[in-house]
């Protein structure tokens, strides 16, 4: 089974900000990962990635913040985009 792209959007915040969000549902866990997802969920302001939760090959779920790398810990698709958006209210 190839990747099934389940959502691509960017929403537009301001004027200078945005929010890209793209989830892929993998035949096989992204290495790192215990789950069938490959995600990336960005908050960009003037041209500059302030907020990025991703699950890169080999690390799993993590995200950056503020120049901070932190680990994630994925429980549901749900959770993961209400963490991401309660984290964007943030800034």
């Amino acid at each position: 089974m190839k990747a099934t792209l389940l959502q691509k959007e960017r929403i537009k915040l301001g004027e200078d900000r945005f929010v890209e969000i793209v989830v892929w549902q993998v035949a096989q866990p992204v290495p790192g990962s215990a789950h069938s997802f490959k995600y990336r969920m960005v908050l960009v302001v003037s041209e500059v990635c302030v907020l990025r939760y991703d699950n890169e090959s080999g690390k799993g779920g993590h995200k950056h913040s503020g120049g901070i790398e932190a680990s994630y810990a994925f429980s549901t698709l749900d959770q993961l985009v209400e963490d991401f958006w309660t984290d964007v209210a943030t800034f």
